[in-house]
């Protein structure tokens, strides 16, 4: 186990070096932000004194190797809008990233498994066809169109829920949560529903495929031989062997909902992480870009590692000492 872990950091910490370098140079390698900060009735030589303040009168190559010795230390940078620590801008907006995200998760599988257990329980049932449908509509339909149709009826016809925003916060550990109020939880149904609507149909999908896999398995036919209830067979024999593969694929999504949530954050001015990166590259806010991007980078690691080791404590037959079962 040691072994694994010690391998698999040192393969992350490759990993955001290479990311580190792709990113740098795809973000400060296009554009000038100084003509976007600073007068455009400016003379050279201011000019010429901005860039040198922000460091950008350095060959690429030296911007790269000092922002590298900085990272080393934790410090990737200040932003060069509001001259604070990118980091620390950041992370002020997770917060809100994270709890829309975790929302977003929490409907796709709470829904997602029952119903793709239930169409792959009944797949010839009108149910079945019913659900399997709805998810084929929850693939196709984009993101902005959703949001925008929720807001249109839920918001604008309806007056039920708010369309912008985060609502009341309350303060946990000094980490501000809005979904422990009313207001809160009123201004995240929309969001929450609109960037689950895709995962809810992936699980959905998933789940039903994994059932009827499973249905058809010797243990399963062995149990119902022997007179076990259908609901103990579905529980036990059915429902633990298909949750490695949707923790799997839970756990990876989970990533790419926070790192994907821009249109949403966006559409309905949620205060995360997406739109703080949307706000950036209007104004190309270098720091802050590559700091959001390695920040996206270092959860997916961190939620790679995690499922893995999930992985093995659901299925003691996954060893992840690198010897074959």
């Amino acid at each position: 186990m040691l072994s694994y872990i010690t391998r698999r950091l040192a393969q992350s910490l490759l990993a955001l070096f290479v990311m580190s370098l792709l990113v740098f140079v795809g973000v400060y390698a296009i554009g000038n932000p100084v003509d976007i900060l600073i007068n455009p009735q400016a003379d050279q030589a201011e000019i010429a004194r901005a860039t040198a303040a922000l460091g950008l009168d350095q060959p690429l190559w030296l911007q790269y190797w000092n922002f590298l010795i900085g990272a080393l230390a934790g410090d990737l940078g200040k932003s060069f809008i509001s001259n604070v620590p990118a980091v620390e801008l950041i992370l002020t907006r997770m917060p809100a990233t994270v709890e829309l995200a975790l929302s977003a998760m929490v409907i796709a599988v709470v829904l997602g498994i029952p119903l793709g257990l239930l169409a792959g329980l009944k797949p010839e049932s009108w149910i079945g066809k019913t659900i399997m449908a709805g998810s084929i509509v929850g693939f196709s339909l984009p993101t902005f169109w959703v949001g925008l149709m929720l807001i249109m009826v839920f918001s604008v016809y309806l007056g039920w829920l708010p369309t912008t925003g985060r609502g009341a916060t309350i303060d946990v550990l000094g980490v501000a949560v809005s979904i422990l109020t009313w207001d809160g939880v009123r201004h995240i149904l929309l969001p929450a529903t609109n960037l689950a609507l895709f995962k809810l149909s992936l699980l959905i999908r998933l789940t039903r495929a994994g059932a009827r896999e499973a249905m058809v398995q010797d243990y399963v036919r062995f149990a119902r031989a022997k007179g076990v209830p259908q609901n103990r067979v579905v529980r036990i024999h059915v429902l633990k062997n298909i949750m490695i593969p949707i923790v799997t694929v839970a756990g990876l999504e989970f990533g790419s909902v926070i790192a994907f949530a821009i249109v949403t954050e966006t559409i309905f001015a949620w205060p995360g992480m997406g739109k703080l990166l949307i706000d950036s590259i209007n104004v190309l806010d270098r720091p802050v870009i590559v700091a959001y991007l390695l920040i996206i980078v270092f959860i997916f690691i961190l939620l790679n590692l995690a499922v893995d080791l999930i992985y093995t404590a659901l299925d003691p037959r996954v060893r992840i000492s690198g010897t074959k079962t």
